[in-house]
């Protein structure tokens, strides 16, 4: 069971992966693309042989996640990068199969010698068209955004160069978004398509989410393969492991100050920086909005970081020292990006099998944090 395990830790349920991944293999073959993990939300490769099974590959940021990808994952690799360090490079394109450029000038500093290699490669484009609500920080066509080359940037010289073309512009968003955004890369960058082997439409489509559109993006799939004859490549994170994770914390104390603070084992600038990035309010099993049920809290951390709060969320009785709680959706956007912060250690990371069973993947401990420093 996963009690026996020392908090906090990330719990991954291959159940829910399964789900997640039946259905996405489902919507390449009726759609007729190609499905990559986004290892920049979720680089666990303990599992990877199960997704390797239902996914085409891996997408990755840089030098280390190809690497991971291609290593530890096999199928196709590709890459992107707002610009690539000329150090790494070549060591990049022992791992990438397709290296996909931020800039005409990237193309040209570095096309060549990705084309020398066997690579297949390709343009980032910038359609000018938010479809963001509230999300700025995640929102690439911004004004004065640095991803992707905008209809004016674009010299047509690179064009031969290329195999395709690329565009990133969603984050947790339903088709309905997609199809606008579509519609105005057809506009600005449809023509250059022509000829091409392949688009990809990069992350952020909600496809697991109870209530997304999937007929409307199997059809825009469709309809791009169909009018411009391309192999069509879309690049999820979250939705390959949405729900499939927990982070499980335990209450060290309650105080007292205008309002009961529970301080928690797991910190939200460490343990879920997305709590104060973006920022968002994790779901957590068991508890209300603040008023909702008998007894409101707030949810702290125990780093010296004033404004380290999860939230305020309302429960039935009053928290206990020692009692655990199970926030939800905790496994995209979060190992990634964990940190040692005030010295806290990371969490564990436990894999729940099929079968019921929970093993200890990895644990943490004093080395790790000083690892990372000199």
């Amino acid at each position: 069971m996963a009690e026996q395990f020392r908090t906090p830790y990330f719990l991954v349920e291959e159940e829910r992966l399964l789900a997640n991944l039946q259905l996405l293999r489902r919507v390449a073959q009726e759609a007729g693309c190609s499905i990559l993990l986004a290892q920049k939300a979720f680089s666990m490769f303990a599992c990877y042989p199960l997704l390797r099974q239902y996914l085409a590959g891996t997408t990755a940021s840089g030098v280390f996640e190809a690497k991971l990808g291609a290593q530890e994952f096999g199928g196709e690799t590709h890459v992107f990068s707002p610009a690539y360090r000329p150090d790494e490079f070549e060591e990049l394109l022992e791992y990438a199969d397709h290296v996909v450029f931020n800039s005409c000038a990237q193309v040209e500093k570095f096309g060549a010698l990705a084309k020398s290699r066997g690579k297949s490669i390709g343009l980032r484009v910038n359609p000018e068209c938010s479809t963001q609500e509230g999300h700025a920080i995640y929102d690439p066509c911004a004004p004065g955004s640095r991803l992707g080359v905008t209809r004016a940037q674009l010299r047509e010289s690179v064009l031969p160069q290329l195999d395709g073309l690329h565009f990133h512009t969603l984050c947790e968003q339903d088709s309905d978004d997609l199809e606008i955004t579509v519609d105005a890369f057809e506009a600005k960058f449809g023509e250059y398509l022509v000829g091409m082997k392949w688009l990809n439409l990069g992350g952020g489509h909600h496809i697991t989410r109870p209530g997304y559109d999937i007929p409307r993006l199997i059809g825009i799939v469709r309809r791009l393969r169909k009018r411009y004859g391309v192999k069509v490549y879309l690049e999820p994170g979250e939705a390959v492991v949405l729900g499939a994770g927990k982070l499980i914390t335990s209450v060290l104390e309650v105080v007292h100050n205008g309002i009961d603070i529970a301080i928690l084992d797991t910190s939200a600038a460490c343990h879920m920086p997305d709590v104060l990035e973006m920022p968002y309010r994790p779901p957590l099993s068991g508890s209300g909005e603040p008023g909702e049920k008998p007894y409101t809290c707030r949810l702290a951390g125990p780093t010296c970081l004033a404004g380290d709060v999860i939230g305020d969320y309302s429960f039935d009785q009053k928290l206990k020292e020692g009692q655990q709680l199970i926030f939800e959706d905790m496994a995209l956007y979060t190992m990634v990006k964990t940190n040692t912060f005030n010295g806290m250690n990371l969490p564990s990371i436990v894999l729940k099998k099929l079968d019921g069973t929970c093993r200890l993947v990895r644990s943490f401990g004093y080395e790790d944090f000083k690892g990372r420093l000199s």
